[in-house]
């Protein structure tokens, strides 16, 4: 089949969406939006409001402030989600840094016996080795003048240039399941699960760092559930949703009390949802099942 749609002015675009049934009371407020925000990036918002997604005719009553309400809430909601990111990135950069050093050297990252994977290990070394090449940070610089031998420098150092990413594949290739136990026992968890959730949210963190749509995303790259330990957790996810970001939120609130506190940030997370009055029931459209927001403390009210 060939592609033969030609592009659309900005006021054709306002006028289908009228067609269609969408109200827009205020035109000048939707060229705008639809100037500053492509037409076809706002569509994921508006599928809720759809009738009939074959038609694309919308629901009576739907208005251009309510795709623009969900709008802002997904790019808030991404936002808050860096915020926590940070926090458990840089947590779990020192602890593998931490544990790496002192179970088996300064620059133990260097060993490939410490691999489970030999080529894993040298592709994972020669990005290592771009990245601090590349960085501009004092500390590294100051090792490159000081100290020749080796000519990468210390765990405790190199870990501060690596990207999410980056970690992620160490900590999966690394071999000593002592070591890697460690790591994790700092959050209670099973490493096997610590590793694939670490995986998750590089994928998470990129979906937020490059704008895309966070609410309503059935993730490709998911994580290993919890089974047993630590007690208790395991009931608050939803089998059933194991693509969507409730189970994201619910792992990412455990480790933030690990790291520091969760409070500030649920509290903000759930703030957020009530601000914009996002609809939690259970439907294909939800950010998360409403069964499940006990978890969080949300009134089911909502």
């Amino acid at each position: 089949m060939r592609f033969d749609k030609l592009a659309r002015s900005i006021d054709e675009q306002i006028a289908l969406l009228q067609e269609r049934g969408m109200e827009i009371h205020d035109t000048a407020l939707a060229y705008r939006h639809l100037s500053h925000r492509n037409y076809y990036r706002l569509t994921a918002y508006w599928l809720p409001f759809e009738t009939d997604h074959a038609t694309h005719m919308f629901k009576p009553g739907t208005q251009f402030e309510d795709v623009l309400r969900l709008y802002t809430f997904d790019r808030e909601l991404r936002l808050l989600m860096l915020d926590a990111i940070e926090r458990v990135e840089i947590s779990f950069r020192t602890q593998w840094a931490y544990h790496l050093a002192h179970q088996h050297g300064p620059h133990a990252y260097l060993d490939a016996r410490l691999a489970r994977n030999q080529d894993h290990w040298q592709s994972n070394l020669d990005s290592l080795r771009v990245e601090i090449e590349r960085s501009s940070e004092i500390f590294v610089k100051h090792y490159r003048r000081t100290y020749t031998v080796p000519d990468l420098p210390p765990v405790w150092v190199a870990c501060e240039v690596m990207s999410l990413g980056t970690l992620s594949r160490w900590f999966a290739n690394l071999k000593p399941t002592k070591t890697r136990a460690a790591i994790a026992r700092t959050y209670k968890l099973d490493h096997g699960v610590l590793a694939t959730f670490i995986h998750h949210l590089t994928h998470v963190r990129n979906v937020c760092a490059h704008h895309s749509r966070l609410w309503n995303r059935r993730f490709t790259i998911t994580m290993k559930l919890p089974q047993t330990k630590p007690e208790g957790l395991a009931a608050n996810f939803h089998l059933g949703a194991d693509r969507r970001l409730y189970n994201t939120l619910v792992m990412m609130l455990w480790i933030l009390d690990c790291v520091d506190s969760s409070q500030e940030w649920k509290t903000a997370l759930l703030e957020l949802v009530r601000s914009h009055n996002i609809d939690v029931a259970e439907t294909r459209y939800t950010l998360l099942p409403l069964s499940m927001w006990f978890y969080l403390r949300l009134p089911r009210a909502l």
